[in-house]
């Protein structure tokens, strides 16, 4: 079992998400490429991140001070409730507007506009719940 966003997870999560048709299929579409970081609200930085590059993810692991184009984060427990019981569109609005998801960087209005954006990043909830994850820090 992994520790959340930890470098093995994170090269766990980019293995589920390469396997993946139809994420990569869409993202692929909208050749989408982008370094996203994933951590927690209230700290500097990000934990891991995935460099994607037209939909496929290239690298995978721990944040070293790479630029991002999107830095998300939320509370530990909010990313156990989602990884746990699921997290789709319904929650996306509330968790936004709560300030329970936060987009450090990143345009979230942007991306809930198109559907080759809004429907991956729903996605790519369902596969981080697919990893063994270990809740702390």
């Amino acid at each position: 079992m992994a520790t959340i966003f930890s470098d093995s997870w994170m090269q766990e999560f980019a293995g589920i998400w390469n396997a993946d048709k139809e994420m990569i299929e869409k993202l692929s579409e909208a050749n989408f490429t982008s370094t996203i970081g994933f951590g927690f609200i209230g700290e500097d930085t990000p934990v891991g991140i995935v460099e994607v590059q037209a939909g496929t993810i290239i690298y995978a692991g721990e944040f070293k001070n790479q630029s991002l184009d999107w830095d998300v984060r939320a509370g530990m427990d909010a990313w156990k409730e989602w990884l746990i019981d699921g997290f789709g569109f319904n929650k996306l609005g509330v968790s936004v507007s709560s300030g329970k998801l936060q987009f450090v960087t990143g345009d979230y209005r942007q991306m809930i506009r198109y559907p080759n954006m809004a429907g991956p990043f729903l996605r790519h909830f369902e596969l981080m719940a697919k990893l063994d994850t270990e809740f702390s820090r």
